[in-house]
């Protein structure tokens, strides 16, 4: 993981393999939401990169469009789902299975 800071993120951070892109450089040492981005990035590790970025993008325009909510689409593309729930769970990498974000269809 490659930590950069971009004040101009939305959100505190962003996993563009194989890069974390933080809005501010403290939120690096907050645990679950370091692991909730490498999550992303094992997620986007599996499907080679740019099939995870069509994936999600497509799956958050079927939500958007779905939901008429951004914050509801966003929340319910299927790579969210995996990460926000396990992102407690620091070990969690260790033991993921692949592709387990399709439990989340």
């Amino acid at each position: 993981m490659i930590a950069i800071k971009l004040p101009v993120l939305r959100r505190r951070a962003m996993a563009l393999f194989p890069f974390v892109f933080f809005k501010d450089y403290k939120d690096k040492s907050d645990p679950v939401l370091v692991n909730h981005e490498r999550i992303h990035l094992a997620q986007q590790i599996e499907l080679l990169i740019l099939p995870f970025y069509l994936i999600y993008l497509v799956n958050y325009l079927y939500n958007l469009i779905d939901t008429g909510d951004h914050e509801k689409a966003y929340r319910n593309i299927i790579f969210e789902k995996e990460a926000y729930q396990r992102e407690q769970d620091t070990g969690y990498l260790a033991k993921r299975k692949k592709y387990n974000y399709f439990f989340y269809l």
